[in-house]
């Protein structure tokens, strides 16, 4: 069946507005929805982990830390693949791949098979983002990319946002570690349903039409010459590693613990303080993409939302506020930044390149998070943080804080660079 079309379509022309997109909106956020709630899983269950298996600090940064590692690896490879193969064909694949790697890692076995796990679930954590991101930024005209992104971006937090409150939703699992594991995996099933649904909708997708000209474009450019990007990639591809390295860290992985060994939490509130970032990102998110959309300054948008990341260590580690302090500065900043940093970074790449500057942030991205997830564990273990000595704690959020400060410099840089002449229109309107 031919797409239909809506009255107007895309103002300079570039993708007419198909109703089906819509559709194609829903079944991608579902299928990242599924992916960002077993990511998160092993965050809620770390203190049980600990005592009921008596695994280290170090360990339980590990098991987070090993779904980036794939990324570092096949990243890039994933990106060329979504320009050759279809970003909705890749997202099935991935889909498939995490299935099995969230099952072996609910399976009762010794810790290194559950790392393994974590480790296949990982191959299917970074491509398929990359793949979903991609395919919608050929499904939306430019006009409406950054709105598009909000609302996939916004629909995707309930999954970290029911990950976080399945202690209470789901108490009933929380009694032992293998159970929460297992509902993961049942959620990572369903996000294999929408994936396929995403794929099935492709013939529908409309076509650009210079389509031709960007696959002549594409056989054209091979090898090294397919990396050739200008400083504003360079810029943007820093601030998501930098911001990202703090973010899932702490927020994935020792958030909950925190909250209940220096704050004094129950872990049922503490996941219900930390589900709050993003229980606050499905609303807000969309709102940023909207004004991205219609009121453009995009890189000084990053600057402030970036800018609020070391705000908000410094308020936990220097102040007795309520942590819902905390919840509520991240919890801007995690809305604004996702919602205009991917639509800016498709702004700024080439069509025929998009798989690829995507694939190549986030094979970085990964290094980066994997590495942030080991050295804070690392610390941790040194500084012997935990229930007895929550001042250990300190030494992970000064690490953090100093890496938000790099982000903070490299989006200064994209905003001055997007500011000369030689600017990607982050700051005009759409």
């Amino acid at each position: 069946m031919g797409a239909i079309v809506e009255p107007a379509a895309a103002a300079d022309g570039d993708l007419p507005a198909v109703r089906v997109r819509w559709l194609a909106l829903v079944v991608a956020a579902l299928a990242i929805m599924a992916t960002y709630y077993e990511a998160d899983v092993i965050g809620e269950i770390a203190a049980l982990l600990i005592r009921q298996r008596g695994f280290t600090q170090g360990q339980i940064g590990g098991l987070n830390a090993a779904i980036y590692w794939p990324s570092a690896v096949l990243a890039l490879a994933g990106g060329v693949l979504i320009d050759r193969y279809g970003a909705a064909r890749i997202a099935v694949v991935t889909a498939a791949i995490g299935l099995a790697g969230a099952c072996l890692t609910a399976a009762e076995a010794p810790y290194w098979v559950m790392w393994l796990g974590r480790l296949i679930f990982g191959v299917a954590e970074g491509a398929i983002f990359m793949a979903l991101v991609a395919g919608l930024a050929l499904w939306f005209p430019r006009n409406g990319v950054a709105l598009a992104t909000g609302l996939f971006l916004s629909l995707a937090r309930v999954g970290s946002w029911l990950c976080n409150l399945s202690s209470i939703w789901a108490r009933p699992l929380y009694a032992g570690w293998q159970p929460p594991l297992w509902l993961g995996a049942g959620i990572t099933a369903m996000g294999l349903i929408a994936a396929t649904v995403f794929w099935l909708l492709e013939p529908r997708r409309p076509r650009h039409r210079a389509s031709a000209r960007v696959g002549v474009q594409n056989r054209a450019s091979r090898g090294w010459a397919r990396l050739r990007f200008d400083a504003a990639y360079w810029y943007i591809l820093a601030l998501h590693v930098l911001y990202a390295s703090v973010f899932f860290p702490f927020r994935q992985t020792y958030a909950v613990e925190y909250f209940q060994h220096a704050k004094h939490l129950t872990l049922q509130a503490a996941g219900l303080v930390n589900s709050g970032v993003f229980f606050a990102a499905i609303f807000a998110t969309p709102l940023f993409g909207l004004l991205a959309d219609r009121f453009g300054h995009r890189a000084l948008m990053l600057v402030f939302g970036t800018l609020l990341l070391p705000v908000t260590l410094g308020v936990l580690a220097l102040t007795d506020l309520s942590p819902w302090w905390s919840t509520v500065l991240m919890g801007i900043s995690w809305s604004l930044v996702p919602a205009v940093i991917w639509p800016a970074t498709t702004m700024i790449l080439p069509r025929e390149q998009l798989g690829t500057g995507l694939g190549l942030i986030t094979l970085i991205q990964a290094l980066g998070i994997g590495a942030s997830n080991l050295f804070a564990g690392y610390l941790a273990d040194s500084a012997g943080a935990g229930a007895h000595n929550p001042a250990g704690y300190d030494a992970i959020l000064l690490f953090f804080g100093v890496v938000s400060l790099a982000a903070l410099a490299t989006v200064i840089m994209l905003w001055r660079h997007e500011t000369g002449p030689d600017g990607h229109g982050l700051e005009q309107p759409a």
